[in-house]
């Protein structure tokens, strides 16, 4: 972006994305910096370069939330104007190619402004990418079910953040929070300052807790067992390559049912061997977790459960 109170203004009128003698629309009072001019390249180059390597910096979240308007470069001839948003992208492209070979230590994450720019094309650069504004978790639940559908979920971010939340005005369990954030890349969205001993101790539960199933999150098969577009529930489960670990979280929406549970089934394990849950301290077949299922409370609104599962030395027992 480029404000229009700012030396770089000034001094390149025609480095904004707008045509020349006609009326311009601004967002957050703003304008759009023309990357598809390669002189603005090689100036983004030289200052973002400059201050990375003089900073202590190791982390970028490069976020996208002005959108393109009145599409014109000062650059291009008439016949080449349609090209500007390919050229734009094209040139965003160069700019991260280069910043992430020259810093390959900084973690960069994008923004996909509500969804709309969550794209192998910027994959390649960031490995991660802020998925929603929207923190509620329960809005997040259709949110990371959908994205699932294409990108994995260690492309995703989510964060535990404050309640009652500022976009839907709905309070949650802050353990409920912490299980739909952690089955993406994690984070934590708060004022330390105002948090309750309680809320701390839950935070050490639950980095503790992630740190032992990251490698699950991020390396392991990914299984969508309810759906929260036609249930009032929602669960996946994220399995190692060898189905010897997996990690199940189960999310209730909405309590509709008088039934007292209900039963949730599995998938991606093992069959023929034996798996034990460590939040039952049982001891269970892969057959049984994924033909018969656990047995889950289904009373009370935004409850959520999760399983950790371990494969243990088969149980013979099974076979009577």
């Amino acid at each position: 972006m480029i404000s229009e109170d700012s030396e770089l203004y000034a001094a390149h009128l025609d480095w904004c994305i707008r045509q020349k003698g006609r009326p311009y629309c601004r967002g957050r009072h703003q304008l759009v910096l023309d990357l598809s001019r390669t002189d603005v390249l090689d100036y983004l180059k030289e200052k973002l370069g400059s201050l990375i390597a003089n900073h202590r910096i190791s982390y970028i979240k490069w976020d996208m939330n002005r959108n393109i308007t009145d599409a014109y470069s000062s650059a291009l001839n008439p016949a080449q104007q349609p090209e500007i948003y390919h050229r734009y992208i094209l040139n965003l492209y160069d700019l991260l190619d280069y910043l992430t070979t020259r810093f390959p230590n900084v973690l960069y994450e994008a923004c996909s402004g509500g969804g709309g720019r969550f794209d192998p094309g910027i994959l390649y650069y960031m490995p991660q990418i802020w998925t929603s504004d929207n923190t509620d978790a329960i809005e997040r639940l259709k949110i990371q079910y959908g994205t699932s559908m294409v990108y994995p979920p260690s492309s995703m971010t989510s964060h535990v953040s404050v309640c009652p939340n500022h976009q839907v005005s709905r309070t949650t369990p802050f353990h409920t929070r912490g299980l739909v954030a952690m089955s993406t890349s994690f984070g934590y969205e708060l004022n330390p300052l105002s948090l309750t001993e309680q809320e701390r101790e839950d935070i050490k539960k639950q980095t503790s807790l992630y740190r032992r199933i990251s490698d699950l999150i991020v390396e392991g098969d990914f299984y969508r067992l309810i759906s929260p577009f036609t249930s009032e529930r929602c669960a996946w489960m994220s399995v190692s390559k060898d189905k010897r670990r997996a990690f199940v979280v189960h999310i209730q929406t909405l309590c509709t049912s008088s039934k007292p549970n209900m039963r949730l089934k599995m998938a991606g394990l093992d069959p023929h061997e034996s798996y034990y849950i460590e939040e039952r301290d049982a001891v269970y077949s892969g057959g049984e977790l994924m033909n018969a299922g656990i047995a889950i409370s289904t009373h009370g609104d935004f409850k959520a459960y999760s399983f950790t599962l371990t494969q243990v030395p088969y149980n013979h027992s099974f076979d009577n």
